[in-house]
C-alpha cells in the first residue's frame, strides 16, 4: 500500500513537483494544489501582501525542514 503523503505530484497552479499532502484550492474547491500554493491562497484571502506571504512560507519551510 502506497503512502499518500509520499506520492509525487505536480501542482497545476505553479508547476512545482511536491510530495507532501496536497491542499484543496479555494478557487474551485476541487483542485488539489501544492501546500505552498494552498498557503498563498489562504493568506491572499486574508489580504496579506505577496512579500509577507513569502516571508511566512520561508519561516514554515525553515521550521519543517527534515
Amino acid at each position: 500500500m502506497k503512502n499518500e503523503a509520499s506520492t509525487e505530484r505536480t501542482c497545476p497552479k505553479c508547476g512545482c513537483v511536491y510530495t507532501g499532502v496536497p491542499a484543496l484550492s479555494r478557487i474551485d474547491n476541487k483542485t488539489l494544489i501544492c501546500p505552498d500554493c494552498g498557503i498563498h491562497e489562504a493568506l491572499e484571502t486574508l489580504g496579506i501582501s505577496l512579500e509577507e506571504q513569502e516571508k511566512i512560507i520561508s519561516i514554515i519551510h525553515r521550521n519543517t525542514a527534515e
